[in-house]
Formats: structure tokens, sequence, C-alpha cells
């Protein structure tokens, strides 16, 4: 029995060890194809610089930016760096999306307006005067095609788009001088973002747009005499109110904002599928995580404006409002005629709007 029991154990090692060798291509072939099925188990480190449009110390608009690079390293394991860069570190701050198109830096934490100046549709993927609230601006985006079309323009120039906030509704601006008509905002110079600019340059005033970082020192020296940025938190942040006092309320230009991240569609096609889908996960979640910081801080800061520094808010008088909705439709009209991009995404916004107008005047509680 001892004898055989020897010789058996031989014979099953010699079996194993040739059925190891004859599979041995096979089994590598296994093992590769589970590698492959891991999520990002074969992915490559991605390391990305990103230029910012907005200080990084600035709340909302640029804090949001490096909790983005935070969370992204968090969900990442590592597999995704992202070093934000501030304002002019590596190109300038309104620049910042047209150097991603060109290759010059790997992506932009920036908002989609400051492309405006290539074609003015781009603002319709940032605000939109009189626009939609926050809900109904992101199932546009998201649920009616909005973000499709954004993609669709900025892939045209070596750009995908993906939405990382949303923020509260902007205030209407700063005023050296309390404005009681319209015909105050004759000849005014005032830095205006947006398609609201060209609502206000057909009310004559005269607009120009600033980076955030030198509208203080613009204000300051007399070079314009008012201007608008964004809301009350961040506004106050760059202390306006210590050259112009009053404060307009609300912001019918941008109702709501959207800004994200800007990444060179050749560094963007370069990453796994895993990696695309942390960066738009954690994206996603950040639109919630601003926006609910958003909501929570504008009312303190209008608070201490208004009880420490001597800020006066005011609210615009339908007057206003009416004459600013009017020229709005003009522009609406007048780019239509002129630039197949703006009047494509208006006709898909616009009908969204007009379906959604059911549910939103009848859904909700009068504000």
């Amino acid at each position: 029995m001892k004898k055989f029991g020897k010789r058996s154990t031989v014979a099953v090692l010699m079996v194993l060890f040739m059925f190891a060798a004859g599979c041995g291509d096979k089994g590598n072939e296994q093992q590769a194809a589970s590698s492959e099925a891991a999520p990002g188990a074969a992915a490559q480190k991605v390391s990305m610089k990103v230029a910012s449009a907005f200080p990084l110390s600035l709340a909302l608009l640029g804090t949001s930016a490096v909790t983005l690079s935070e969370k992204i390293d968090r969900v990442s394991g590592g597999s995704i760096e992202m070093k934000m860069f501030e304002p002019g570190a590596l190109v300038p701050a309104l620049e910042a999306i047209q150097s991603v198109s060109k290759g010059s830096v790997d992506a932009a934490w920036s908002t989609a307006g400051y492309m405006a100046g290539t074609d003015m549709a781009f603002n319709f993927f940032t605000a939109v005067p009189f626009g939609p609230d926050a809900p109904e601006y992101l199932a546009w985006m998201y649920e009616g095609g909005g973000l499709d079309l954004a993609n669709e323009m900025f892939g045209e120039h070596n750009v995908k788009f993906v939405p990382c906030l949303i923020l509260s509704p902007e205030a209407s601006g700063w005023f050296r001088k309390e404005i009681t008509s319209l015909d105050d905002l004759k000849g005014m110079k005032i830095r205006f973002f947006g398609l609201g600019a060209r609502v206000l340059d057909k009310l004559g005033a005269a607009t120009q747009l600033l980076a955030g970082g030198d509208i203080f020192q613009a204000l300051q020296l007399g070079t314009i005499d008012a201007t608008e940025f964004s809301n009350p938190i961040v506004d106050e942040g760059f202390g306006f109110y210590q050259v112009a006092k009053y404060y307009y309320f609300p912001g019918w230009h941008q109702p709501a904002s959207l800004s994200g991240l800007f990444i060179n569609l050749d560094v963007w096609k370069g990453m796994s599928d895993q990696q695309q889908a942390m960066i738009e996960f954690t994206c996603g979640d950040m639109v919630r995580h601003v926006l609910a910081r958003s909501e929570s801080v504008q009312a303190p800061a209008m608070q201490r404006m208004r009880d420490e520094h001597d800020v006066k808010i005011r609210y615009w008088p339908q007057e206003f409002l009416d004459a600013y909705e009017k020229a709005w439709k003009e522009v609406v009209a007048e780019e239509s005629a002129n630039n197949a991009n703006f009047k494509k995404i208006y006709a898909s916004y616009s009908k969204f709007r007009e379906d959604f107008k059911l549910w939103g005047d009848n859904g909700y509680l009068k504000r």
C-alpha cells in the first residue's frame, strides 16, 4: 500500500504539471480578460493641469474647484489628478476654454459664456435672461437636449463640457448711485456678462466684460460706473460694497448659472471609460453640493453687507423689468436671424420651456 501510494502521488503531480503547462496560455488569457473586466484595473493615471477662470479662494465659484479636485482624488483612488491653477497662472482667465481648445492646457474650470466671443450661442449654457430657475434649467440641460447641444458645439472646438455646479440667482448689479429712471442707464459704463449685456446695450449702456479679479480696481478707479458679477456671497468676497452702495435685484439676466469642467477632447478620449464616469458622477454630486450651499449662504451675506457696510438693497421696479424683457426679445430676434446656432439652441430651449409651463405654473406654490 505504501508503494502504491507513492506512485499514485507522483502520477497525480505529473498530470497536474502537464495540465498546467498545456493550459498556461489559456490561463494567462483568462487572467488578462479578468483584469480588463475589473473596473479601473488597467487604467493609467491621468494628470490634468486645470486653468481656473475664478480665484480659488472665491466663495462657491473658486472653492468648488478645490473641492472637486479633492473629491476626484478620493473617488478615483488617485488615478485622476487635477491640479488647479489660479487665473492668469497658466492662461488669462477669460481665455481658459479657448486654451483648452488649442491644447495649451488640459482643462479649464470656467463657464461657457466666456466662449461667447467665438459664438454668442455659447451663452445659453451658462444662463439665459428671464430664463428658468435651477431645477428647470437642469431639466432642459440633462433631459431636454441642452447638454447634447452644448457638447455638439464644444466638440467642434475639441472640448468636452462636464457641468459641475449650478448657482442660485445672481444679483442684478452694483451702482454708485440709485437708479430712478431708464435714462440713468444711458451712457453708463457697466461690467456685465453674457446675453444680459446685449440687453443693456440696447437700453443705451456701454457694457464690457472683465474677469472677476479685475472688476474691483476698475470700479474703484472709475473705469466703470457699475458692475454685476455673481450672487451676494461671491460679490461680498470681492468687496464691491466698498465702492458702490446700491445693490440691485433680481438677477433677471441670470436666474441660474452653470459652470464646470472644460476638458481637451483628446485628453478626455485618452481616459478609460471608468475614469470618464468618475468625473461625470463626481461633477453630478458637485451640482447638488454647490446648489445646496449656494442657497444657504446668500441671506447671511446680504445681512452683513446691509448691516455692517450700509449697502442699500433695491428691487427693480416693474417698469425696468418690462424694459429689460422687451429688449431681451429684440436680442433674440436679431441673433436668431443672424446666427444659426443661436436659432437652433433657442428653439430647443423655448420649446422645452413651453412644454414645461403647465407643470411650472401649477406644480409650485407662488413665492
